[in-house]
């Protein structure tokens, strides 16, 4: 059973990772069809990522009283309804209305996922589970790409992944048994009709805001590295927009693969080591992006800057039971998704306003200062934790 429900819900982190990377990928397509301005993306972003920080805060009150798998089947639901939308309406006030659902889709399942797996599963199905987002974050440039060169289709783009995310809402559907016998934690609790801890006292814990920052600056980069490759590579290096959204891929191929390999390694190395692994090869991607090199080694830099993200957010979230605590993990972990999605929704767009307003060669210079931003805060951590150790976890897996 605990088998058949870890390929159930690595494949719905599948259903997470598809629609992330399509607006980043079409974006040079949609806004010429739109007629707008190079930072609108920013916009419906925004409006992306405030939806998932909402849902995100929500997700430990929704799961505690309905569960991951009821959470799960009816957040997909509604991102598939959502990127069918953005298939139908090929306007921007629709765009944006249709961004909402999108968001709240994601938010909840999200976070509910991540503590599930740290609470059952040993750290190598944690990094598995992101490779799985991995997966399907390569796969919906490598979508859009096919139907941005077959008469630039941006909408037959969404409305492709729409009937994926369709088929995956049936598989949870289906699924729903094997959840309800796999959350004895949340049965006690509703038994014994115990609250989940708030998400004010859980700010309080120790090391808990250290922790926070370091989740903004990382999915500020990421997100950032996603939805603006594209355009870099068009603006910047004259690439053509169909060949820029299959190299937008090679990035998200690059976190797929290192999350695979992390999976492996995950028993041998060190959370920390492999999160200063990670970083550094961020750092080096980055570089290979900002200086001139020939157009096969910048590209070769996306791949390298995905490779060095691979580790960085599954090592962090599987400490967070270890950290904080089982009963107060489910919490902590809507925190830092909520902060997660809030640096996807602020600093994607103050990019696009600076690349808007002086020039896209802003992008790796944007980068590096978010992975020295979060490599402070993660030695900070570290020390702080060496200092005030908490009670140790007995966090033992069942896989």
């Amino acid at each position: 059973m605990a088998t058949a429900l870890l390929l159930v819900i690595y494949l719905a982190y599948v259903s997470l990772g598809l629609p992330d990377t399509l607006l980043g990928a079409a974006w040079p397509a949609m806004r010429e069809e739109l007629g707008t301005g190079l930072g609108t993306a920013g916009a419906i972003s925004f409006v992306i990522s405030l939806g998932t920080v909402v849902s995100s805060l929500l997700g430990s009150r929704l799961l505690s009283r309905f569960g991951t798998g009821l959470v799960a089947f009816f957040s997909v639901l509604s991102t598939a309804l959502s990127l069918f939308g953005f298939s139908c309406f090929h306007s921007l006030p629709w765009l944006i209305v249709m961004a909402i659902p999108l968001g709240l889709g994601a938010g909840a399942v999200d976070a509910g996922l991540n503590n599930f797996v740290a609470l059952h599963y040993k750290p190598r199905h944690m990094n598995f589970l992101h490779c799985f987002w991995g997966l399907g974050a390569m796969s919906g440039p490598v979508i859009m790409s096919f139907w941005i060169g077959w008469g630039n289709r941006w909408g037959m783009g969404y409305r492709t992944v729409a009937f994926v995310q369709f088929f995956l809402v049936l598989l949870l559907g289906l699924s729903l048994p094997l959840w309800k016998r796999s959350e004895p934690e949340r049965q006690e609790q509703q038994k014994a009709r115990e609250k989940p801890l708030g998400n004010l006292a859980a700010l309080k814990l120790p090391g808990v805001k250290l922790g926070l920052m370091a989740f903004f600056c990382y999915c500020s980069l990421e997100l950032s590295a996603g939805l603006w490759s594209s355009s870099y590579l068009v603006e910047k290096r004259g690439v053509p927009a169909g060949d820029a959204a299959l190299c937008t891929s090679l990035f998200y191929g690059g976190i797929a693969a290192g999350r695979f390999l992390a999976g492996l390694l995950s028993e041998k190395l060190s959370s920390r080591v492999m999160i200063r692994l990670g970083q550094s090869l961020c750092a080096l991607g980055a570089f290979l992006l900002f200086l001139p090199f020939p157009l096969p080694v910048t590209v070769s830099g996306m791949a390298l800057f995905g490779l060095g993200c691979a580790p960085l957010y599954p090592a962090m979230l599987q400490e967070t039971p270890n950290r904080f605590g089982r009963e107060a993990s489910q919490t902590v972990m809507g925190l830092q998704m909520a902060v997660s999605y809030f640096g996807s929704t602020v600093m994607p767009p103050v990019l696009g306003l600076l690349a808007q307003h002086s020039s896209i060669s802003v992008f790796p210079w944007f980068l590096l200062a978010a992975i020295g931003l979060m490599a402070l805060f993660c030695r900070r951590l570290d020390s702080f934790l060496r200092q005030r150790p908490g009670k140790a976890v007995d966090n033992s897996p069942h896989l």
